[in-house]
């Protein structure tokens, strides 16, 4: 038989190894310190910048709203215009047609009387 390890088996050496063991266990519970994080923005400042974006993306998207309304009646109004300047120049045309069918009228008229001169 081979010879019996004797160290450690005393019964002082046999409290030291639980008291150990029983130190180990509790570090192991031992509440561990926490860990914080980085001081960085707060959330209600998140939250404001995310708000601040969003009522700008509505400001600008109330006023692309506002300058399309704006060019469509710019466009009615333009149409308007023309249409009106569009019959203002038919009605003139039709003026100045009457105007010189009264003077080739005027004018054979006078041809007519010119022609009765001479034929006496």
């Amino acid at each position: 038989m081979p010879p019996k390890d004797l160290k450690g088996s005393g019964f002082t050496d046999r409290l030291a190894s639980a008291a150990e063991a029983k130190a180990a266990l509790l570090a192991k519970l031992k509440p561990k310190a926490t860990v914080t994080a980085p001081p960085g923005e707060s959330r209600a400042k998140i939250l404001e910048a995310e708000l601040a974006t969003v009522r700008q993306r509505r400001a600008e998207a109330k006023a692309n709203a506002k300058l399309a309304a704006e060019a469509r009646v710019a466009a009615d109004q333009a149409a308007l215009v023309a249409s009106e300047e569009e019959a203002l120049a038919a009605k003139r045309g039709a003026r100045k047609e009457r105007k010189q069918l009264t003077k080739a009228e005027a004018q054979t008229k006078r041809d007519a009387r010119y022609a009765a001169r001479k034929a006496r």
